[in-house]
């Protein structure tokens, strides 16, 4: 219960515009912005000589396309009010490095007023000085126009105050602080692999966790192997590892070893007599056909000879055959390939001898693979009927996910448990959703074991395991960051469910959240005291 007051508190300030107060000190750990701005003093009545402590305002502000997190001391009439405008891109959470930033003050019922910087004074910080003409409760907006996009930040409502005085009694009344947060400064993130994520509600599926292989299809894959021993000769370039191949599309020929029924000279001589017969059959069978027609022969002597040329047509065919299938166009026993695919295997280099049976091309078509996943027999039970499923591969950032009807088919589930591994088979044939994705690689997978349901969600990304407890690093602001204890529901593809520990769009470490966590167990690793 305390937890979520906690997050609720929190959301409520996200919700009012990310604003938070600040106290410009000689012990602040980022120099004033009117300091580095205005040549090295703080403005009047800010400076630690008068004795006074005037509070600063901080805020944090997402639009579609940019984070900003602003630092400024409070408005004042007449009064230079320095910013350290720190804008991130979403996209890639990197500095923004160039680009025109205004700082507009509208509404009131009086004239906009606009301050404007023409670039960063580095990557990410723009430090545009606002000298307000007018006091009272106005509008903030800070612009941002780049070559490459815009982006303008609404932060709403904020006052203007008449005079110092004014300002430091606003302050006094309303006190905040930054302690107990982790710092991680602007320019940490934008060096590392950083990003943040708002908390939202997604459709999540139970699922149970196993492992499994990447496979041929059945009828995807094909070993071409040698019908005889002999010595492989090529057709035109060689075949290589990697070559899309046709289904039967000639690789190679094979020159059968002398000797037996396949010696080649036996077979050419054997066609050429078969021919030789077949065409004194022919001349024959002419012969009695034109004595026939002149009543000279009987009938029946026309029908023996026509017999003895088919006899001879179908000896000379069949030599023909065998002579011409060990012969081929390359002057040996033609290699096809039996599908179409990709070479995967090339076993065999031109002029090498083979023997009978041995492997020399290996064709697989990975158009549409066999996904095989072992599920523990602890889990079996629950996969009676699996529902879909998402795989991972290491090396490729992003997961595949599994869906009946759309991009897979379930083949099989087993029957048995396997006795040497004690898992259960989920066999899945999937269209191949990326090129990247190679036969027998490993992954792992998750096995959906019920329908869709809507949780609260985040990625699994953003999770740290600290002694078997999950923890997440959530935004207090743009600069500080507060670890939260979380409890986990269902895993989903790339994300987790929340049971408890955080409420909906609070705003956690995506990526970089074992980079916060060491700021959090040693500043001085980090860069503590690094200015703006």
């Amino acid at each position: 219960m305390k937890k979520n007051l906690i997050a609720l508190a929190i959301a409520i300030v996200v919700a009012l515009g990310g604003l938070s107060l600040y106290r410009w000190n000689t012990h602040h750990p980022h120099p004033h912005p009117a300091a580095e701005a205005g040549g090295g003093h703080a403005p009047h009545g800010e400076s630690a000589h008068d004795g006074h402590e005037l509070e600063g305002i901080k805020l944090t502000h997402f639009s579609d396309k940019t984070e900003l997190f602003a630092e400024f001391p409070p408005l004042i009439r007449g009064r230079k009010s320095a910013f350290a405008a720190h804008l991130t891109r979403l996209s890639d959470f990197k500095p923004v490095d160039q680009g025109r930033l205004n700082v507009v003050l509208s509404d009131g019922g009086q004239a906009e007023e606009v301050f404007e910087i023409e670039a960063p004074s580095t990557p990410g910080i723009f430090r545009p000085v606002a000298i307000p003409a007018h006091a009272g409760e106005r509008r903030l907006s800070i612009r941002l126009a780049s070559a490459d996009f815009s982006s303008t930040h609404e932060i709403g409502k904020i006052m203007v105050y008449a005079d110092e005085a004014a300002a430091q009694k606003a302050m006094a009344a309303n006190p905040t602080s930054d302690e107990g947060g982790i710092s991680f400064l602007k320019e940490q993130q934008w060096k590392i692999d950083f990003a943040t994520v708002a908390t939202m509600r997604r459709e999540l599926r139970a699922a149970v966790a196993a492992t499994g292989v990447l496979k041929a299809h059945p009828e995807g894959e094909a070993m071409l192997t040698s019908s005889n021993a002999g010595t492989v000769v090529a057709a035109g370039a060689f075949p290589h590892l990697g070559q899309p191949v046709a289904k039967g599309q000639v690789l190679a020929y094979l020159l059968p070893r002398l000797g037996g029924d396949s010696d080649m000279a036996t077979l050419e001589a054997t066609a050429k007599k078969a021919k030789v017969v077949y065409e004194q059959a022919k001349r024959e069978r002419e012969r009695l056909e034109a004595l026939f027609a002149q009543e000279a022969v009987a009938q029946k002597r026309v029908h023996a000879a026509l017999a003895d040329e088919q006899s001879a047509q179908a000896d000379l065919d069949a030599a023909a055959s065998r002579f011409g299938q060990y012969r081929g166009q390359g002057g040996g026993i033609p290699l096809r390939a039996p599908i179409a695919g990709i070479l995967t295997e090339v076993r065999v280099s031109p002029g090498a001898f083979v023997n009978d049976g041995q492997l020399l091309f290996h064709i697989a078509d990975r158009k549409r693979l066999w996904l095989e996943i072992r599920v523990a027999e602890n889990d079996s039970a629950r996969i009676a009927q699996p529902v879909g499923a998402w795989f991972k591969v290491d090396g490729i950032d992003d997961g595949f996910t599994i869906e009946e009807g759309k991009n897979a088919r379930l083949i099989a589930v087993g029957g048995m448990i396997d006795p040497a591994t004690r898992t259960v088979p989920v066999v899945y044939e999937i269209r191949n959703p990326d090129p990247r994705l190679r036969i027998g690689m490993n992954v792992k997978a998750l096995v959906y074991t019920d329908r869709v349901r809507d949780a609260l969600a985040i990625p699994s990304s953003a999770l740290i395991d600290e002694n078997g407890q999950a923890v997440v690093y959530v935004m207090r602001n743009g600069e500080s960051f507060e670890r939260r204890p979380v409890e986990l529901g269902v895993r989903s593809g790339d994300f987790v469910e929340i049971k408890d520990g955080l409420m909906l769009d609070e705003r956690i470490v995506a990526r970089g959240a074992y980079q916060v966590r060491l700021a959090s167990l040693s500043s001085a690793a980090v860069g503590h005291g690094h200015a703006h």
